[in-house]
């Protein structure tokens, strides 16, 4: 549930649509069918050059072809032009719907000579660790730019304030923009609508912003700006809508401007922790106020309600979540708006007693999350309004006994409720079930998941409960085969019973059923529970879903590609920890195109699936435990552009990984190849994973590995129990960002080299049983942040280093031992505050550990010393 984007998504639409006048008969992908000139021919070769650079999955860009039939790009997916001159106007390639997005490389060199272009939106795509680049600044006919929900990093371009006949900016949500707000984007005084909210932007908010006097729309939330609040929103008396969020030092003396917006509608001041700066609000149109995490108490409530009552009968939509709010507010805010229809008080202190009286004669959402509400009673009917639709009680306390029935309260039931979340409660038994096909059987989304429900689902709720489309029971205790009622509810799109102690055979629940639902039901969620029998051919009648869990059961036998023959909409499956065994023809083609797949010990092998050459959309990927052998072939390597997470540990995977291969990695994946029999090289292209691990093959150089002029983001390195040999190379800065790095069980020589200084940001350094010799180098001085330090069984010589207790005073494990360390203790390391293993022995140190050391753990004090 989203309390905050969906209503900031309309604000977007509407702004876009009112400001740049768009065509009302202009088709959302782009199309213009009433273009009398074709589009200019260096204009076609500059998009066919900028798609050059895009890998496109989902083939979003299958209209953009230098085919005979193709040649007018003003007809290509996403291009508008302008009629009468036939030069490019609009770009448009908005991600879709998930999984539709674009990633690669934006290319805008290439878009240079569009310079009649007045939209762009490459919003909601995937260009992960990408820059937003510079040249977009010399596109200087935008009114519209749209970069939002992209993954784009990096700080934002100065030059986008020369865009000065920009109307909308929109930078918002890709989290890894950081740095300042350039100060030129002040001169963009056309600018209606900007929005930068959810990044990592710092430092100080530019007064230059106090210049854009004809905004609209602002939002600056959730970022890390620093508590000085250094421009005057009194600058904009245009402003309807303002959303700032974090630790602003907003004084009330300094935020008179709050009182001159007249003309706001919309406000968020979320984490703004000065209550006196709230009550200069005066605005008689707010519709909506949003005063999320602000410290708030009933006394702040009642004096901003009761004397700012000028916004009384204009507000909808109320937040204030996560402040602490008693029950004395709620009753306050049931009296104060007959308008209200969105209350959002979760993560208050609210104590609702028995019963409830509180009404909202408007109200159609409330949120009551993660309060108590131990002693409330529902008698068929919550009631909180005649009008409630949305009601949210997670984590509320509320037992078995809060839902009693009654023939009068089932004739007061809670007809107009279409959506009632109940997950993570204090929920027995199954009881449950009855009060709700009683007493709210106009339902679509019923959540129950995270509770403690126990035995069958009674047979009349699926009777009864004939309008939900969405189902949640995951994570309880539920017991008994799974009913076969569920194919019998027509409307039911999403089921989701995994993490139970449902029995049974698979079969029967397929086949018993009807389905008429089956050209609406997209998700099966079965996932961990005790589910028996193989997979039926009838589970292709379910043709339209998109997501198929089985995981964790006892389900055995073949599974074939006919079982999965009608799955053209398929997008996660996973069949992993049954007793399956895949047995797919080398040629078959799949109908689908999968997004994550997980077939962990379903007996694939012996043979690479050659079936999976044509997944060109995978993110995720687990084929491990699964009895492969020989090598993998080159094109599964080309084929993980795009991958988040592979795992194919624990095969008997072998040959090399082909060193040749151009590969760019966008999504620093997670790769996980260990319990293999790889061998030779570590081919360079690995480097752009965040978590790599190797361990346990035949790997052995490491010098060719790392030392690359290229900098990465690898956070975690694992090469243990390979036959690496050599000295460790000198080249670490390329990994400077590693937090893991385990070379252990080697055959590694030398001493540890000067440039294993640049790993500040270490927490685990294991080098244990190797051949590394030389005193414990200084280098190390700058692994502040050490956990873990384990160099035991190398030929390591010296004092031990006075600097571990000085430098390393997170150290919570240290192993030193069968070294040949001597002369005292340092009693440096009494520093060592957080020790609580420690291994000096097989050593030739002179004394014991001095009883400074008291963290010790049992363990760590059999090996205190020798």
């Amino acid at each position: 549930m989203s309390n905050y984007i969906m209503p900031n998504y309309y604000l977007k639409v509407f702004y876009v649509l009112v400001l740049l006048l768009l065509p009302a008969a202009g088709s959302i992908l782009g199309f213009n069918s009433t273009a009398q000139i074709k589009c200019i021919d260096r204009e076609r070769q500059a998009l066919l050059n900028f798609k050059h650079g895009l890998i496109d999955f989902f083939d979003m860009l299958s209209t953009w072809r230098d085919d005979d039939n193709s040649r007018d790009c003003c007809k290509w997916k996403g291009i508008q032009c302008d009629p009468q001159t036939g030069h490019v106007t609009v770009l448009r390639l908005r991600g879709g719907s998930f999984p539709q997005y674009l990633t690669g490389t934006v290319n805008i060199t290439s878009l240079l000579a569009l310079q009649n272009i007045q939209h762009l939106d490459l919003s909601s795509n995937r260009f992960l660790w990408s820059h937003i680049p510079e040249l977009m600044g010399s596109l200087t006919n935008l009114r519209y730019l749209n970069l939002s929900y992209s993954y784009f990093c990096g700080n934002i371009p100065t030059q986008l304030g020369s865009l000065t006949h920009l109307l909308s900016l929109d930078l918002s949500h890709n989290y890894l923009l950081r740095g300042d707000i350039p100060y030129k984007l002040g001169s963009l005084t056309n600018l209606r609508y900007l929005d930068l909210s959810y990044n990592n932007l710092d430092g100080k908010i530019p007064s230059q912003i106090g210049n854009l006097s004809q905004l609209k729309y602002l939002d600056l939330s959730e970022n890390s700006f620093s508590r000085t609040l250094s421009f005057q929103v009194g600058n904009f008396p245009s402003l309807d809508t303002l959303r700032l969020a974090g630790d602003f030092d907003v004084k009330a003396k300094d935020a008179k401007w709050l009182s001159n917006l007249g003309s706001l509608t919309h406000l968020a001041f979320n984490g703004i922790h000065n209550a006196e700066a709230l009550q200069m609000i005066h605005s008689p149109k707010l519709r909506e106020l949003r005063l999320v995490d602000c410290s708030l108490s009933d006394t702040h409530i009642h004096s901003l309600f009761y004397s700012r009552s000028n916004f009384s009968n204009s507000l909808t939509i109320l937040d204030l979540s996560s402040n602490m709010l008693t029950s004395s507010t709620f009753q306050l805010l049931s009296n104060f708006s007959l308008n209200l229809q969105e209350l959002y008080l979760s993560q208050n202190n609210i104590v609702l007693s028995s019963p409830v009286h509180s009404t909202f004669p408007s109200l159609v959402i409330l949120d009551l999350s993660y309060n108590k509400m131990t002693s409330s009673v529902f008698q068929c009917i919550f009631n909180f309004s005649s009008k409630l639709q949305n009601l949210y009680l997670r984590n509320c306390s509320l037992r078995d006994d809060s839902f009693l029935m009654s023939a009068i309260s089932i004739t007061n039931s809670s007809s107009s409720l279409v959506s009632l979340d109940l997950s993570s409660n204090l929920l027995k038994s199954s009881s449950i079930f009855y009060w709700f096909f009683n007493c709210t059987t106009n339902l679509r989304t019923l959540e129950l998941n995270d509770n403690m429900l126990e035995g069958p689902i009674p047979d009349g709720f699926g009777k009864e409960m004939n309008s939900l489309e969405v189902l949640s029971l995951f994570r309880n205790k539920l017991q008994g085969e799974i009913p076969s009622f569920f194919g019998n509810m027509c409307t039911l799109q999403s089921l989701d019973l995994s993490n139970n102690k449902l029995s049974g055979n698979i079969s029967s629940f397929i086949q018993n059923s009807s389905w008429c639902n089956k050209q609406v039901f997209q998700s099966l969620f079965l996932s961990d529970n005790q589910i028996t029998g193989i997979l039926p051919m009838s589970i292709a009648l379910l043709s339209e879903l998109e997501i198929l869990l089985l995981d964790g059961n006892c389900l055995e036998g073949d599974v074939t590609e006919s079982h999965l023959s009608k799955f053209s909409k398929l997008r996660l499956l996973s069949l992993s920890d049954n007793s399956l065994s895949l047995k797919i023809v080398p040629n078959w083609v799949p109908p689908f195109q999968i997004i994550s797949l997980e077939l962990r010990s379903c007996k694939l092998g012996p043979s690479f699936p050659s079936w999976l050459q044509t997944q060109r959309s995978l993110l995720y990927l687990d084929i491990s435990e699964n009895r492969l052998n020989g090598s993998v072939p080159k094109w599964f390597w080309n084929n993980l552009h795009n991958v988040e997470s592979l795992y194919m540990s624990q095969n008997n995977i072998s040959g090399a990984i082909p060193n040749n291969i151009s590969l760019k990695l966008f999504n620093r994946p997670s790769i996980f190849l260990n319990s293999n029999n790889f061998e030779g090289k570590i081919p360079q292209f690995l480097l752009q994973a965040s978590d790599l691990r190797l361990s346990d093959n035949k790997f052995s150089d490491l010098f060719s590995f790392v030392c690359d002029q290229r900098t990465y983001v690898m956070a975690t390195l694992d090469l243990s129990n390979n036959q690496l040999k050599g000295q460790l190379p000198d080249c670490w800065k390329s990994v400077h960002q590693l937090l893991f790095l385990d070379l252990s069980n080697n055959k590694l020589s030398g001493k540890i080299p000067v440039s294993m200084d640049s790993l500040v940001e270490l927490e685990v350094l294991v080098l244990r049983n190797n051949n590394l010799t030389g005193e414990l180098a200084s280098t190390l001085k700058n692994c502040s942040n050490l956990i873990m330090l384990d160099v035991a069984e190398n030929m390591f010589f010296g004092p031990i280093p006075s600097w571990i207790g000085e430098n390393m005073q997170q150290l919570i494990i240290l192993n030193m031992r069968g070294n040949h360390f001597s002369g005292h203790f340092p009693i440096q390391l009494c520093y060592l505050k957080h020790i609580q293993f420690l291994d000096l022995s097989r050593n030739m140190l002179s004394k014991g550990i001095p009883s400074c050391l008291k963290n010790l753990t049992d363990d760590g004090k059999e090996h205190q010393h020798k």
